[in-house]
């Protein structure tokens, strides 16, 4: 890793870089970027490059400038040798150089900063699956998956392993820490997995993920498609976001099946008793809810140390300190929101004293547990009333947040084939 400005321009220059891409995360999960030349480095650095965030963040906003966070460097490793590509990370500012409310990384190190400052300490890893499909001709995509291989199945069941090999090689020269891979349940259903690493760290690999599972997949004559429920009748795409929080040390989920601290419980609980309200950033599209509730993607708000079925699996590894796994998001949701309000909805849980109670436990046969919304309508409405979301993030970015997901059940609402709209949307 580079921490000095000087690291930085040695390294450009060493290593013949031709393009720098300055990248933030819109406020919907997608990666925006724009490409300046090295000579204009010391000017972003210094004082930020400008542009017009219409559209892109708070509608209110004109203009603003990013800052590139030279803690992010990353070679691009399908560019050219010759005429290297590097990307950074920035933060937002408004044109007076004072800083952006709704910088969504900025505010996902906020609440970092607050888990530390009461003596925690936090660490996230993501498994994101994604389907590859077959391209026509034209190099279009088509409906139909590369193969018909099942789960952990090899070639030649399974043809996505060089490409997803190909992925894996990438993102681990970027920097980007992948652990795992493998093929998963549905035809040309594939999952990687990231090393835990601090949140803001996780949210941007998550970010990044995506655009070199696309990139590597395209190389390859694939189509990589994170829609979350993109068949009827197979496995859906499933975003699930690992979680470790320590204090002193020590985890504070404990070292053991039914051995779980108070503290640990407490987490747990807030996050089970907020996540109705918070499930609109998590899964943010129509075909978001299509998932909940089919093949092992939970629909109910529940707990277990040892099902994999429940929204939280509590789980305990050789080597690895103690994690619960969060399981009903997809990739379509915004990692630093979605992150944050992990966080902060298990902090709440704490200082409130909550209890897990052994009603939202996946064990207990008897209990009716609650469910998740069933649908986006339902999750606006819950979003926008929450006194919960109202605390973590800007009333700005909530009513747009809020909006724009309104226009789209509008839209499907008002479709004339909303199985053709879920396509053409999210595929």
């Amino acid at each position: 890793m580079l921490f000095s400005e000087t690291d930085i321009y040695d390294f450009i220059e060493e290593n013949d870089v031709k393009f720098i891409r300055l990248t933030f995360c819109d406020t919907f999960g997608n990666m925006r970027n724009i490409a300046i030349m090295p000579r204009e480095l010391p000017r972003a650095m210094a004082y930020g490059i400008p542009f017009n965030a219409t559209g892109l963040l708070e509608a209110a906003h004109q203009n603003l400038l990013m800052k590139p966070d030279i803690s992010t460097l990353s070679v691009l490793p399908w560019r050219p040798q010759s005429g290297r590509v590097v990307r950074f990370f920035c933060t937002l500012h408004h044109m007076d150089g004072t800083p952006y409310e709704s910088d969504l990384r900025r505010n996902l190190q906020g609440t970092m900063d607050m888990l530390c400052s009461k003596g925690y300490q936090c660490e996230m890893g993501t498994r994101c699956e994604f389907y590859l499909f077959e391209t026509d001709m034209n190099g279009k995509p088509t409906r139909i998956p590369c193969d018909n291989g099942g789960y952990l199945d090899v070639a030649p069941l399974d043809l996505c392993e060089n490409t997803r090999r190909e992925i894996c090689l990438s993102l681990e020269e970027m920097g980007l820490s992948p652990t795992t891979s493998c093929h998963k349940h549905g035809p040309g259903q594939n999952e990687i997995d990231f090393a835990r690493s601090n949140p803001l760290t996780a949210a941007d690999n998550m970010v990044h993920y995506k655009t070199v599972v696309k990139t590597i997949a395209a190389q390859n004559g694939f189509y990589a498609s994170f829609m979350p429920k993109p068949f009827p009748d197979q496995s859906g795409c499933a975003l699930k976001i690992l979680l470790s929080v320590k204090r002193g040390g020590n985890s504070i989920f404990g070292t053991s099946i039914g051995n779980m601290p108070p503290e640990g419980q407490a987490f747990i609980a807030g996050i089970l008793n907020r996540v109705r309200e918070f499930t609109m950033f998590s899964n943010p599209t129509i075909n978001s809810y299509e998932r909940f509730g089919l093949r092992s993607a939970p629909s109910r708000i529940n707990w277990s140390e040892e099902n994999r079925i429940p929204l939280i699996q509590l789980l305990y590894s050789p080597g690895n300190d103690a994690s619960i796994e969060f399981r009903s998001a997809d990739a379509y949701c915004n990692p630093y929101i979605t992150f944050q309000m992990l966080l902060c909805a298990g902090m709440a849980g704490i200082e409130n004293g909550e209890v897990l109670s052994d009603t939202t436990n996946a064990a207990n046969e008897e209990a009716v547990f609650q469910t998740l919304p069933s649908s986006l309508q339902e999750s606006i409405d819950l979003a926008r009333g929450s006194d919960f979301v109202r605390s973590v993030l800007p009333q700005t970015l909530i009513r747009d947040f809020a909006d724009e997901m309104q226009k789209e059940v509008d839209a499907y609402q008002n479709a004339n084939d909303p199985k053709a709209f879920c396509l053409e949307r999210y595929f």
